[in-house]
């Protein structure tokens, strides 16, 4: 299995771009599974289900890309995660796999003792059924997982409003920040999520940020 890659702070399309490769090498047996860690300047991603418009009409920048679901907004404060991982050795079953995921977000924001869950019928990780604190959109190719979730550590939430993330009321949207009360440093919030990670589908402990001439690991 492979790591666990901090990406550092990145501009989306770069990271896209990055993304891209990494399935590729993966697919060709040059990398292991991954996961990657990034945050991203502010952005509204679309996926394939689309969005009601209000995403343009928020000013922000709008990328749209073959994952599932509705828009979404990233932004400082967020942590993002791109599994990289092969189905094909998992049982290609892609419905296990997000439960899988969102599973890890679960374990990871038990550490804080914060009670969060996944709510039936609905993607993502919920705290008390009601308010969102992470999204999970994913792209399978050649049954090789892309994109990944969006986890709402300490940021600023009012973007979420200028449009309707993942189809709900951005008012549904909350970070680890405001449920604790207190600010949450981006690197508690890597360092729970990457032990999470490995509990659940192996591999070894963060790595730091990689240069551009190193965005890969080598092979595990």
């Amino acid at each position: 299995m492979g790591p666990v890659v901090d990406w550092g702070h990145r501009d989306y399309g770069d990271a896209l771009g990055a993304m891209r490769r990494a399935v590729a090498e993966r697919r060709a047996g040059a990398i292991g599974d991954t996961l990657f860690f990034v945050e991203h300047p502010p952005v509204i991603t679309v996926g394939v289900e689309g969005d009601d418009g209000g995403a343009a009409a928020s000013g922000l920048p709008v990328v749209r890309v073959e994952r599932g679901g509705h828009g979404t907004y990233h932004g400082p404060g967020q942590l993002v995660g791109y599994p990289i991982v092969d189905l094909d050795r998992r049982g290609r079953d892609v419905r296990r796999y997000v439960h899988e995921v969102e599973a890890v977000l679960v374990d990871a924001l038990a550490t804080f003792d914060l009670r969060a869950t996944h709510v039936s019928g609905r993607h993502g990780v919920w705290v008390d059924g009601e308010r969102k604190i992470a999204s999970i959109g994913i792209a399978v190719d050649h049954w090789i997982t892309l994109h990944g979730f969006a986890l709402n550590v300490d940021l600023d939430l009012a973007p979420f409003e200028q449009f309707r993330p993942c189809g709900l009321d951005g008012s549904l949207m909350t970070s680890m920040a405001r449920e604790l009360g207190r600010p949450v440093g981006l690197g508690e919030a890597r360092s729970a999520v990457g032990s999470a990670w490995v509990a659940r589908f192996g591999g070894s402990e963060l790595r730091p940020p990689l240069g551009p001439a190193a965005e890969t690991p080598s092979a595990a």
